[in-house]
């Protein structure tokens, strides 16, 4: 009788500390998942289960003072108020998890409504730089248009001025009588080739230089004779004389040669193109130094005859008026005067199959 006690006794203090260690257990992983939210429910779980384990030594202390010591530890029985009080702490509990999944679907719910609505805002977002952009740009066109705008009434408004002051000049020289004007103009006659002594000059930038053709042409003649005499084309240079040189080329072939009724091979020699250029491209003095002073052209046209001495002018565009200049003097003198354009950048070039000047 004594034995079976202590055995029940045994088994139902094992089954109620096996009880409170799973409670505990469940207790530890609701207050891991619930955090914050479940604090409340955690902390009165762990109340009641001091409370219980409390009650529980209460009890086994009792007994143990009523019972002699077994020779095994006397295990306590729970009873069916500690297992109502358990289960709804249970249910409690698994409220409590059903209510911890639910937030946490509703979390998860709520995340991916956020991440919509960011994407959302980003496309927003690019459509807002977009519509700046276009709007920046037409806002630029515009203001182009309206600085066109002005300026095309800026310039009609010019062109009304300018026709007013037009159109009061025109009445004006319409109420007045026309003046008288005298115009002066050289005697043009017939013009003739050149073929007595001629003098070149040079006429650019209003300055006037002569060319010393005829000193360049015995140095190219010296220095022809100084070369091999080799078929083919040779080309040289000479000068300086009074500030210019002679760029030559000679051309040398062999032939047929009769003379005398006899008939021979033999080596012909030609002077081909021959460029007079100055060394300095500002040489020469001005024209009007030249015609008030006259110590440069008095030396050189001393001691020649007007009637048979011609003087050719090598102008440049930059310079026609200064050649009228020049023309006036010439003819007060007696010579006559032969005017050879030239172009910009263009040398003096005389060759065997140019044209001779022709004087006025």
């Amino acid at each position: 009788m004594s034995g079976r006690r202590r055995s029940t006794l045994e088994l139902g203090h094992d089954a109620f500390l096996d009880i409170v260690a799973n409670l505990v257990g469940i207790l530890i992983i609701l207050v891991v998942v619930l955090g914050t939210q479940t604090q409340r429910i955690t902390e009165m779980l762990r109340d009641s289960a001091e409370s219980e384990l409390l009650i529980a030594e209460e009890d086994a202390a009792v007994v143990d003072e009523l019972v002699p010591a077994p020779e095994k530890p006397v295990e306590a029985v729970a009873s069916r108020a500690q297992l109502d009080q358990l289960g709804e702490m249970a249910m409690r509990a698994a409220s409590a998890q059903r209510d911890s999944m639910r937030i946490e679907a509703n979390l998860r719910r709520y995340n991916d409504q956020i991440a919509q609505l960011s994407e959302a805002r980003g496309r927003l977002l690019d459509l807002k730089s977009i519509a700046e952009a276009a709007w920046e740009e037409k806002k630029s066109e515009l203001d182009q248009s309206k600085v066109l705008t002005a300026k095309v009434q800026r310039e009609i408004r010019e062109v009304e001025s300018e026709i007013a002051e037009l159109a009061g000049t025109k009445d004006r020289l319409a109420n007045e009588e026309a003046p008288l004007v005298a115009v002066e103009h050289l005697p043009t006659p017939m013009a003739k080739t050149v073929f007595g002594d001629e003098i070149d000059f040079r006429l650019k930038a209003g300055k006037l230089s002569l060319v010393p053709v005829e000193r360049l042409m015995e140095e190219i003649k010296e220095d022809a004779r100084r070369m091999t005499p080799r078929p083919g084309k040779d080309a040289s240079t000479v000068g300086p004389v009074r500030d210019y040189v002679a760029n030559y080329v000679v051309e040398r072939q062999v032939g047929r040669v009769t003379q005398n009724g006899k008939t021979a091979m033999a080596m012909a020699t030609r002077l081909g193109a021959v460029a007079f250029e100055p060394l300095d491209e500002s040489v020469g003095q001005p024209i009007s130094e030249v015609l008030r002073d006259r110590s440069f052209l008095d030396i050189e046209l001393a001691g020649r005859d007007p009637h048979s001495t011609t003087i050719t002018v090598w102008v440049y565009p930059d310079s026609f008026g200064e050649l009228r200049q020049l023309k006036e003097h010439l003819y007060q003198r007696g010579f006559a005067t032969a005017a050879r354009p030239l172009l910009d950048g263009q040398a003096i070039i005389f060759s065997s199959s140019g044209t001779r000047s022709k004087a006025q």
